[in-house]
């Protein structure tokens, strides 16, 4: 395929995740460099509704790599959604002569390009970009390991009050659906318990397993809690705990804190990897995939499976932290 004069734009939708701006500068810059014209599409679905169209080149993306958030914003949008909302946004996208798109996002940008993709016969080509690293097709997700990293600092912040006070601490992670983010740190940060939407739990058992630990010298826990627990998150768990055991425990929510900052090496490079591999996909004429990486590699997925298919839990982490928090 001549790639010469050909457009391909590119929007970042849903939750921000530190490392979609280094996704975006390597598209811009490998777009460019295979001579084509990348245009950005502000604030997400929004903006491609809003006709908020704009062209990007190599200067307009330096010194972005380092920065959390996205330059090109972000934003929900119920309009899209619907049979209105789309053939608008397929008009828009005709209008400007834009031949592919790349999203970059999670589960839920990927099941708006493939109602777009019902209408709008151009490429769509997912770049897997949350911290909540849920996405099928991919090991890592963009904004994950910089999301885990915030999170353990915190809570490494934490213990040493923890420790100091003799306390209970139980502190919330993000992870409405899922508790990638909960294990890991969990793990990393030494966590005596880690709860998670994935796995059913009984606030007695976690009640006596803290009262033998106590009994055994242990006289401080970190409990991780995945803010999706249907519980209702850590508030609740403390409340229930303290009525069965009259543990008393502190509660800190790490909320928003996880998304922002400078995104780590780690995702830089994963984000840099899959912006470029996303524009050789559209190259090569392919459409409605997300890029991945598995095992190392570079991949693709079709974009439907990256919804309907479910990510699991590491079972050799979940197997190991018993053991471990001892």
């Amino acid at each position: 395929m001549n790639s010469q004069h050909k457009k391909l734009a590119v929007l970042t939708s849903g939750g921000d995740a530190p490392g979609m701006n280094a996704a975006l500068r390597s598209i811009v810059r490998v777009g460019v460099g295979h001579g084509l014209e990348i245009i950005a599409i502000r604030r997400g679905f929004k903006g491609l509704l809003l006709d908020e169209f704009m062209p990007l080149g190599p200067r307009d993306v330096s010194n972005i790599i380092q920065r959390g958030g996205t330059i090109i914003k972000t934003a929900r949008s119920e309009e899209f959604k619907t049979p209105a909302g789309l053939q608008k946004a397929k008009e828009n996208l005709e209008r400007n002569k834009i031949e592919g798109l790349i999203l970059i996002g999670g589960d839920g940008t990927f099941r708006g390009g493939g109602e777009l993709a019902k209408v709008w016969p151009g490429q769509i080509i997912g770049v897997p970009g949350t911290i909540d690293n849920d996405v099928w097709g991919t090991a890592f997700t963009i904004g994950f390991d910089t999301a885990v990293n915030t999170a353990m600092e915190g809570i490494d912040k934490i213990r040493d009050t923890a420790e100091s006070h003799e306390r209970f601490f139980l502190v919330e992670v993000m992870g409405r659906h899922s508790g990638f983010i909960a294990l890991e740190v969990g793990i990393a940060s030494g966590a005596e318990e880690i709860l998670m939407p994935e796995q059913r739990f009984e606030i007695r058992e976690i009640c006596d397993r803290l009262c033998r630990g106590r009994a055994r010298g242990k006289a401080s826990s970190i409990m991780v809690v995945a803010e999706g627990q249907e519980t209702g998150g850590a508030m609740r768990i403390a409340k229930e705990m303290q009525r069965l055991s009259q543990i008393e425990s502190r509660v800190v929510i790490l909320g928003h804190l996880q998304r922002g900052g400078q995104p780590t090496a780690k995702d830089r490079v994963l984000a840099t990897k899959l912006g470029a591999h996303a524009v050789e996909m559209f190259i090569r004429g392919a459409g409605q995939i997300m890029v991945g990486e598995v095992g190392g590699q570079l991949c693709t997925t079709p974009l439907e499976e990256t919804w309907t298919k479910r990510k699991e839990l590491d079972p050799f982490l979940l197997t190991l932290h018993p053991l471990l928090s001892s």
